[in-house]
């Protein structure tokens, strides 16, 4: 019917509808509201009617929108059936595993589990596909990812299927030249006590979209802070690095907190009700799992845990 992409249409409509405007729509999805605009306008003039209602507030479909929303439904639904049933005249040896996740989360998750599965499973090939969580997810729901591995699974869609580790902490990277690492001691209820003054010390922050992200902006809106934020970031590493070396405090999940007693800097761990993070693998309920991919899911879950359990240790 038209010429743009099915699954993306379908996720910037969704995007659109779960903010009620282009603009936060648009910081969302990392694109600018004009192309998020001239987007819609495309696909209404390629139909020949409007199918967002721009008059009411929050942004809602027209009844032809409705009707177009479900022809896109139905795409995706023709698409996941026919990979399902395509892929039974594959070859076990030349099987391909699709895996989507974030690049940042990629560094320190793929190495625990991926190197025992292809020892395990040689004839098995992995394609990884590293892009921003929302388009990962709606890639595993649609059939164009076989798993979907991120962090936090609470706001999943609930047509995912997730095993996930369970909650994990996170540190508050403070350099030695930092006021506020002068002031404390290193025990995490001296942070726990003290969380807002932590929170109003310059920042840099992962930008707005990640898990993290989401986690602060809700605290810095419990108790009210306007944040100085110093520096962004879409990599978790950079951060992490930013403030060791003193250029604001950072938030940085234990796992990807170097193995070394810090040297210039101090982690002070923060209590799992204040900040956490819990990582999964997910994959689409209607998919059935080969006994190769059980066994990569399983891998995962348990591989990670003995990780997690080290590193605590």
């Amino acid at each position: 019917m038209t010429s743009t992409d099915s699954s993306h249409t379908l996720h910037y409509l969704d995007s659109i509808l779960k903010h009620g405007s282009y603009t936060k729509a648009a910081k969302d999805l990392y694109v600018s509201q004009p192309y998020l605009t001239q987007l819609i306008k495309r696909i209404e003039q390629e139909i020949g009617t409007e199918i967002l209602n721009r008059q009411t507030s929050p942004i809602q479909l027209t009844e032809a929108g409705k009707l177009y929303y479900e022809y896109l439904m139905s795409l995706e639904l023709a698409q996941e059936q026919f990979h399902q049933k395509i892929s039974r005249y594959s070859t076990q040896d030349t099987r391909t595993i699709k895996i989507g996740i974030l690049s940042s989360l990629g560094t320190y998750l793929l190495p625990l589990f991926l190197p025992g599965f292809l020892e395990k499973h040689p004839s098995i090939r992995i394609e990884i596909r590293e892009d921003f969580s929302e388009t990962n997810e709606m890639r595993a729901m649609n059939g164009e990812l076989d798993f979907f591995i991120g962090q936090n699974p609470e706001t999943l869609s609930p047509s995912l299927d997730v095993v996930s580790w369970g909650p994990h902490g996170y540190y508050a990277v403070i350099a030695d030249g930092s006021s506020f690492y002068a002031a404390h001691s290193e025990t995490p209820e001296d942070i726990g006590l003290d969380i807002k003054t932590l929170l109003q010390q310059p920042l840099v922050l992962t930008k707005k979209g990640s898990s993290i992200r989401r986690q602060l902006d809700h605290l810095f809106q419990k108790f009210k802070i306007k944040p100085n934020i110093v520096l962004e970031s879409h990599n978790i590493y950079t951060i992490l690095e930013l403030a060791k070396k003193g250029a604001g405090v950072a938030f940085v999940p234990y796992s990807i907190c170097p193995p070394e007693t810090p040297q210039g800097y101090r982690l002070l761990p923060l209590p799992l009700d204040l900040l956490s993070i819990d990582y999964f693998i997910a994959h689409a309920k209607n998919k059935t799992l080969s006994p190769v991919e059980k066994d990569l899911v399983a891998l995962f879950a348990i591989t990670c845990v003995q990780d997690m359990d080290a590193n605590r240790s």
